[in-house]
């Protein structure tokens, strides 16, 4: 079973520092540096909560051979901004693997050659004054219409400078055989999405 984008990567750069991870490439070659050049946000990118948890999917979403939006992708967060997957090791012992970002877009950028994407079915969004959390639930895919690889929730944490939305933090974990997604945090019966 392939893992999501995001899990694929974390496990590259674990690789990285001499532990075991899953990777299509050898385990002792490094990944390319990504140059990603700065750009302006995308206005409705970061105005809105709907709007940067779309971008948040939308950059990492494509088929095989497009280049990723790895420039439109950093403008969603705060500069410093930390990745942490959780994962399990082979005695099922919580690993959390925690990359920058160019260590995400660095150990990202070859996997989505083959095609990948990841929707969001599900958000549940807690908002306090100028800060937010979402729990945002996905689905991932080689391609577009085809099957379900992975799921699992992506805990987003955000604040709003008075000018835009930012992510602050990104964790996330898969849906496996031992930490099924409760049902509140899927899909209602009836088909509503979020």
């Amino acid at each position: 079973m392939k893992l999501p984008l995001r899990i694929v990567a974390s496990s590259l750069v674990f690789c990285l520092f001499g532990i075991s991870g899953i990777a299509r490439e050898s385990k002792n070659a490094a990944p390319r540096h990504v140059d990603v050049p700065a750009i302006a946000p995308r206005p409705g990118d970061v105005a809105t909560i709907d709007g940067i948890v779309k971008a948040y999917y939308d950059v990492i979403s494509g088929p095989a051979g497009q280049p990723r939006q790895w420039s439109r992708d950093r403008t969603l967060y705060i500069p410093d901004i930390r990745f942490v997957a959780m994962s399990e090791d082979k005695n099922a012992h919580p690993r959390a693997s925690v990359v920058s970002h160019q260590q995400f877009v660095d150990a990202s950028n070859e996997v989505v050659k083959d095609g990948f994407y990841e929707s969001e079915i599900h958000r549940v969004t807690q908002k306090f004054g100028n800060i937010a959390h979402v729990f945002s639930t996905y689905e991932s895919r080689i391609k577009a219409d085809g099957p379900v690889i992975a799921r699992g929730i992506n805990s987003i944490e955000l604040f709003y400078d008075g000018k835009r939305w930012w992510i602050a933090s990104a964790i996330w974990d898969d849906e496996r055989p031992d930490n099924p997604i409760l049902p509140e945090y899927l899909p209602a019966k009836n088909g509503s999405s979020k």
